[in-house]
């Protein structure tokens, strides 16, 4: 399949940055810049992104965002910490931190950690990256760091590898958080829950990140915002001037089914357990987002990286979301551009950490260290 360059231009999320102090940022597992796009957000401009996959350095490349940044291709396992060293003594700077999330898939399932005279890791070849993760946060000891991963890495059978991540970060010095974190909370127009484990040199200055959304009827109480809902975010793509071929769904297998699928629900609208009259599916016999649809009125479910042949969350109108509206559904600015095929940027898009989420994060710890 072709490789092509995809321009968000969305009518909502322009960059807007408020770079003040002498803070920057080294991204690690930047894949297509959710992470470091938060970064620039919160006035941190990021001077070193690395990634291994060679879409994702394209799409770095692609924006000008990145025009000062050293970007580095390469598996982290052999990227020297030296060679970040060198790159921070080159940039002017008072302090800087490391962000970044290791792949996820490894903490599906159980592993553990062992000693090591210069490093510790988990004993699972997958799950590396996060030991490599450490070593360069030792390393290089910045100021704070902020580490991103899926919630499952707190279930018990990972307990584990947070256990023993908190105790290597303490005997450096680190005063550390742990925030479960849920993107609607910062203006993120999505349901989508991450972990996040922040770490400072210096002294926190809230008890959590900042949240700037809640539920409508908490507003007046609270004096946040209300939930972002994707109707408001999406509304500019429907024109034919954004169709896609990937989007079309007539003719498959479920495609009537789909339709018949009111927004803001799934499979079980089609079911006993619904009142549907003549059911069609079982309800707890598929997966939750299996002909899962998007209400304009609600925040989007999770967006994801590799979505099954019928697995959602499908737009209103019986389609596929299209690049720019999951984009614009990642909080990823008006303006940037992704590099690679159909899928690839799907990959790149779905793997990302929400900007405006990753904001919040950043901040938390840019004010621990000013």
């Amino acid at each position: 399949m072709e490789k092509v360059q995809f321009n968000c231009n969305n009518a909502k999320g322009k960059l807007s940055l408020n770079m003040k102090g002498n803070i920057v940022a080294v991204s690690l597992f930047s894949g297509a810049g959710g992470l470091d796009v938060a970064s620039f957000l919160a006035g941190v401009p990021v001077v070193i992104s690395t990634d291994f996959d060679s879409d994702c350095i394209e799409t770095l490349k692609s924006n000008e965002l990145f025009a000062e940044a050293e970007i580095i291709k390469g598996d982290l396992h052999k990227i020297d910490s030296s060679v970040f060293q060198e790159v921070l003594k080159k940039r002017e700077h008072d302090k800087f931190i490391v962000i970044g999330g290791a792949p996820c898939q490894p903490f599906s399932k159980a592993g553990y950690w062992v000693g090591h005279e210069t490093r510790r890791g988990i004993n699972d070849p997958r799950a590396t990256l996060v030991n490599e993760y450490l070593r360069v946060v030792t390393d290089l000891y910045p100021d704070a760091f902020v580490f991103e991963n899926v919630e499952s890495l707190l279930h018990p059978t990972n307990k584990v590898i947070v256990d023993r991540f908190i105790e290597i970060i303490t005997e450096q010095g680190y005063k550390y958080k742990i925030v479960r974190a849920n993107a609607q909370d910062y203006g993120v127009p999505q349901k989508r829950r991450r972990l996040f484990i922040l770490g400072t040199t210096g002294e926190f200055k809230s008890d959590e990140p900042r949240k700037t959304h809640c539920p409508e009827s908490e507003c007046q109480t609270t004096g946040l915002e209300p939930y972002v809902n994707v109707g408001e975010v999406i509304a500019g793509f429907d024109g034919p001037e954004f169709f896609e071929p990937e989007e079309v769904v007539d003719g498959g297998t479920y495609a009537s089914d789909l339709k018949e699928v009111p927004p803001g629900m799934n499979y079980k609208a089609l079911t006993a357990w619904y009142g549907y009259p003549n059911p069609k599916f079982v309800a707890e016999k598929r997966y939750w987002s299996f002909l899962l649809k998007l209400s304009p009125d609600m925040p989007s479910w999770t967006i994801t990286a590799q979505p099954g042949p019928w697995i959602g969350p499908f737009h209103w109108d019986n389609r596929r979301l299209r690049v720019p509206e999951i984009a614009a559904i990642q909080t990823f600015p008006k303006g940037y551009k992704f590099y690679g095929t159909r899928r690839s940027v799907q990959k790149q898009i779905g793997n990302a950490v929400p900007s405006l989420m990753g904001r919040a994060m950043i901040e938390h710890v840019k004010e621990s260290i000013e």
